[in-house]
């Protein structure tokens, strides 16, 4: 079973990544399921049926508003950083959380290590899958660089100096 770092604590995944298999069916695992956002539109009915949490992986090119009116369906949203200087991940994830209202799970997953995941926690980040040559309880630490951002964020809207007059 894969771990993540979740709101801070390093726990069990619980979810399964389930793919179409050769002969284009899907079997869906018998607990929470995570699907890439192709295999939702191709098998939406099948996963909406699926008495278990589910959740869609958005690759990097695939943006927030592919799934807007699907959010309310889904329990995770975990976007795909495949390289430290693709940043299109942190616009997906804060448009998200701040302009589409999501409140349910909001995962970083591939390449994620204690130097990406304070900036995906301001983003609306609150789970990371850190990188296989990583390590996890260094990578917690990440989210402790910065004691207190100057500005505005997707968990922490207001800049600093409206906070200190508040």
């Amino acid at each position: 079973m894969q771990r993540l770092i979740k709101d801070r604590l390093i726990v069990n995944d619980p979810y399964i990544f389930a793919a179409p298999t050769e002969d284009g069916s899907l079997m869906l695992p018998n607990g929470p399921v995570l699907v890439s956002l192709n295999t939702w539109q191709t098998f939406r009915e099948a996963l909406l049926a699926h008495q278990h949490a589910k959740g869609i992986q958005l690759k990097p090119d695939e943006f927030a508003e592919a799934i807007a009116n699907e959010l309310e369906h889904v329990d995770l949203v975990a976007i795909e950083f495949p390289a430290f200087a693709d940043g299109r991940g942190y616009s997906t994830g804060y448009t998200l959380r701040s302009r589409l209202g999501f409140k349910g799970e909001l995962r970083a997953v591939g390449d994620v290590f204690k130097d990406t995941m304070f900036y995906q926690q301001r983003c609306g980040f609150n789970a990371f899958v850190v990188r296989a040559d990583k390590r996890m309880d260094d990578a917690l630490k990440g989210l402790d660089t910065f004691s207190t951002p100057y500005q505005g964020t997707a968990t922490e809207p207001s800049p600093l100096f409206r906070r200190r007059s508040a």
